[in-house]
């Protein structure tokens, strides 16, 4: 995986002082990004959240899903502990883009679950690909990692790029009418776990 690091800046934010590192894949033409708080490059395990691009829930609040709010809890969870990196893909709709969930969301308004409606339109159920997270991790200086996540997937992922993962933080975020069948699903299809588990 090549991926050029551009340039990095101050980032302050409502729950403090950040730094945010740009990445650029010249193959894919896509912007990628690393939101960083503290040392990362420390021997101590670094707690990472791993964050697919949501427009609709990261910026526009959507309560069809809970994005938004896990991205908010991990920005929460890195400034109380003084240290911590999320790294922002530009991955939406789990790897299908933009224009395409909404098609998704057109189909679950007529009864199809996150994962039918996916499938659906000819796609896979989770399109996404990590292998992009470690050249940004190395760049960090990152080694071991405590992950803020629900994903399986994720911990598999970043394992297989040869990175320790010595804990698991899970990032929970409140149902609603408008998400229970979506995070029901995602337990139940996609194996998320949503208890704590070491």
């Amino acid at each position: 995986m090549v991926l050029r690091f551009i340039e990095s800046s101050k980032l302050p934010t409502r729950w403090g002082q950040f730094d945010i590192h740009g990445f650029e894949d010249p193959f894919k033409g896509k912007e990628h990004i690393a939101i960083t708080m503290g040392d990362c490059a420390s021997d101590e395990p670094l707690p990472v959240r791993i964050h697919s691009e949501c427009l609709t829930g990261d910026a526009l609040g959507s309560l069809r899903c809970d994005c938004g709010e896990q991205l908010q809890e991990a920005m929460r969870n890195i400034a109380e502990l003084g240290r911590g990196a999320i790294l922002y893909l530009r991955q939406e709709g789990r790897g299908i883009g933009l224009v395409n969930k909404i098609r998704a969301y057109s189909l679950q308004d007529q009864g199809a679950d996150t994962v039918e409606a996916n499938e659906r339109l000819g796609f896979g159920a989770d399109m996404r690909d990590y292998s992009i997270c470690a050249p940004m991790l190395q760049h960090l200086g990152a080694k071991k990692l405590q992950i803020m996540t629900n994903n399986p997937r994720k911990i598999d992922a970043l394992e297989s790029l040869g990175f320790e993962i010595v804990k698991r933080i899970p990032i929970q975020a409140d149902s609603n009418p408008h998400n229970v069948q979506y995070l029901a699903t995602k337990a139940g299809k996609l194996g998320h776990m949503f208890k704590d588990k070491e």
